[in-house]
């Protein structure tokens, strides 16, 4: 089954190439030792905003026609993703409104303002969130981004792991995050057009499994709404979009406890000296905990992000 074609990927550099930075690969003797593998990081964290967003957003703007354009986009996002389609609206000369809930890290709402974006403030459900969109969509006529199941997100996000593969020659093992499933459904895209030896592993905190248990009962499952973790970008479930292909192209789910994404976080950046978030520590303890697994491997972990909250994490 091909949900996208091969030409497709590769056009999506293109189309974004003017928008986003292409990323550092970087290795770490210490590590390769540590795991008896040779690991490839794709360092997201140096991408514009800080995290793998960028490509997605951009490359979702890009496929807009001119009407929508001139019209703007909106999306809901605490995160990463509402930093992502401010910077990408911003970069394309477009109004972007992003619905936000009233809880929203204070940080993140004062990155999202520094890029220009209009923010629409919402109850902190996620109901609430989309309930907001859909009025923004009705009264001005704004084409919505969805953060992770929207098929030019995740074609965009693709790209990522396609330079990781061009850069490396090919790997044994893929390793991505998963929370709402856009960056692993098109790791697991590239994987299959690129590199079709490479087995694809999502990895997750054990508190939010739900993508661990979707691949096991083949329909899409949620989490608690109390669920926490560290990684709170992960806290999201799969979509009708990117489910199909995660169903298809992954291998497996691995998860992890929450001391092990912290010890993971903490070593990266002590012994590698690169500042990662939460939700990408959850890929390199993944890494650690089931190293047998990957034994003698050529191993890419995608390192989704680095806009950690240093001061809290550090209190």
């Amino acid at each position: 089954m091909n949900f996208i074609e091969k030409n497709t990927l590769s056009g999506a550099r293109q189309k974004i190439a003017n928008y986003i930075h292409p990323t550092p690969v970087i290795t770490s003797s210490t590590f390769n030792q540590l795991t008896g593998a040779d690991v490839f990081f794709k360092c997201e964290n140096f991408q514009r905003m800080g995290a793998f967003k960028m490509r997605g957003a951009a490359h979702a703007m890009a496929s807009l026609t001119n009407i929508q354009l001139a019209k703007g986009v909106v999306t809901h996002s605490s995160g990463n993703f509402a930093q992502a389609v401010a910077l990408s609206a911003k970069l394309f000369g477009i109004k972007a409104k992003i619905v936000m809930p009233e809880n929203a890290p204070r940080v993140k709402i004062e990155a999202v303002k520094g890029y220009g974006a209009e923010i629409v403030f919402s109850g902190p459900l996620i109901q609430h969130r989309e309930d907001e969109v859909h009025k923004l969509m009705e009264r001005e006529g704004l084409t919505f981004i969805h953060p992770s199941n929207d098929m030019d997100v995740i074609i965009g996000n693709s790209t990522s792991a396609q330079e990781l593969i061009e850069e490396t020659g090919g790997l044994d093992v893929l390793i991505s995050p998963v929370g709402g499933g856009g960056l692993l459904a098109g790791t697991a895209l590239a994987a299959h057009h690129f590199s079709p030896q490479t087995i694809v592993i999502g990895a997750e905190p054990v508190n939010v499994d739900d993508a661990f248990r979707s691949l096991r009962s083949g329909m899409i499952e949620s989490n608690a709404k109390d669920a926490f973790t560290i990684a709170d970008g992960l806290r999201t479930t799969l979509g009708n979009v990117n489910f199909p292909i995660i169903k298809t192209y992954v291998n497996s789910i691995l998860c992890v406890d929450e001391e092990e994404i912290l010890q993971a976080m903490w070593w990266v950046w002590e012994r590698m000296k690169i500042i990662i978030e939460p939700s990408s520590a959850v890929a390199v303890a993944a890494l650690l905990r089931y190293k047998e697994q990957f034994h003698a491997k050529r191993v890419g972990l995608i390192i989704s992000g680095g806009n950690a909250d240093i001061k809290s994490l550090a209190g």
